[in-house]
């Protein structure tokens, strides 16, 4: 028993640096972040196995959950794991922010990477707090100097940063109620202050992160039905029409990247409740096609709206034909191909949901 002991020992022990690069590194390189957490609780030298950076850099990254905020009115971030099911996969505290602040709050999230506000001190009469970009998967993080413009709750700060190009992102600041778009580069360390060249240079942003970063360009939805555009460089400002006849006052549109493609989807008829997803095929020319429609209230198995339900889809899938929709009660995925629908097992309502996909790529930091 001692010797089978003294065995069992030194495996749990083995250092990882001595196991060969053999099919089972290949394997672990292959399968989806969430398997790779799971794999974890098979015994310590898995855990070694299936926390190494370079492993984790390999594996396929897709959707691993939401992030979502409380009900207005209320602090704090929550974090739901796709399937809706077992603790979260990530801390949604982001504790290791809070060793060098005292109070943390999560906004926009893209790529894999977070723009929080963090307060150094929450004593009374402290208003100010910093700008910090964080990955949580890796658990790195910067903190953007000071902007060179005053800005207030009000105003709408956006990330945009891509995964394919990990060594750059960029922060936009669009101040309420202004033509000033303020840019922050990972490139230069500063920020730089341009005035808009959208033809309609007053505008407001239709919702809280309602963006999409591609192409190296921020997409912002609007109120009056349209997309506007900016590149990094603030060099290139276009302005897209949204499909269709366009949302009257009552109605509202969002968008969303999946597969490459900008995607943007409205409630056509509130009475009717059905919900209308286009898809941005020809980039350069603005030409959307329709994907695919549907009556929300199907979907959810009523025949009729009850009093006070609001329905709405927070997101669709980076890499298949399945959106997520809730009523505040209940929330599902819709596979648009087969047309199937899966109950998440989410009974709390969801808010401000953002898609989380895990990034280990090698982001910059300032050494945090």
């Amino acid at each position: 028993m001692r010797k089978k002991q003294k065995q069992e020992d030194e495996q749990e022990q083995q250092p990882l640096g001595s196991l060969p690069e053999g099919p089972l590194v290949e394997i672990l390189s292959r399968v989806p972040y969430r398997s790779l957490c799971r794999f974890k609780c098979v015994s310590k030298p898995w855990l070694a196995l299936c926390s190494d950076p370079q492993v984790r850099k390999r594996c396929p990254q897709t959707l691993t959950g939401f992030f979502h905020h409380c009900p207005l009115g209320r602090l704090g971030v929550n974090f739901r794991n796709l399937s809706g099911r077992g603790p979260p996969m990530v801390d949604p505290s982001l504790p290791f922010l809070r060793k060098s602040y005292e109070l943390v709050d999560p906004g926009h999230c893209c790529g894999g990477l977070i723009l929080c506000r963090c307060w150094k001190s929450v004593h009374p009469g402290n208003n100010g707090y910093n700008l910090v970009v964080c990955n949580p998967a890796t658990e790195k993080w910067t903190e953007l100097p000071p902007c060179p413009v005053e800005w207030t709750d009000e105003d709408d700060q956006y990330l945009g940063f891509d995964p394919a190009s990990p060594s750059r992102f960029v922060v936009f600041l669009h101040l309420f109620d202004s033509t000033q778009v303020t840019i922050y580069s990972s490139d230069t360390g500063r920020w730089t202050v341009l005035q808009s060249s959208w033809i309609n240079q007053l505008f407001t942003v239709s919702g809280y992160w309602e963006c999409v970063f591609m192409k190296g360009t921020m997409h912002l939805s609007t109120i009056k039905g349209s997309i506007v555009t900016v590149d990094t460089e603030g060099k290139v400002w276009k302005e897209i029409d949204i499909p269709g006849n366009g949302p009257t006052r009552i109605q509202c549109f969002s968008i969303g990247l999946s597969q490459g493609h900008l995607y943007a989807w409205c409630i056509d008829d509130p009475n009717v409740f059905r919900l209308s997803v286009w898809v941005l095929e020809d980039y350069d020319r603005a030409k959307w096609t329709l994907k695919h429609s549907v009556n929300i209230l199907e979907l959810f198995g009523r025949h009729c709206r009850k009093d006070g339900e609001s329905y709405e889809m927070f997101a669709i899938h980076p890499d298949r034909n399945l959106i997520f929709l809730t009523n505040r009660k209940k929330t599902i995925s819709y596979d648009m191909d087969n047309r199937e629908v899966h109950d998440m097992d989410i009974a709390k309502p969801l808010w401000l949901v953002q898609p989380y996909i895990p990034c280990f790529a090698d982001c910059p930091s300032d050494g945090h």
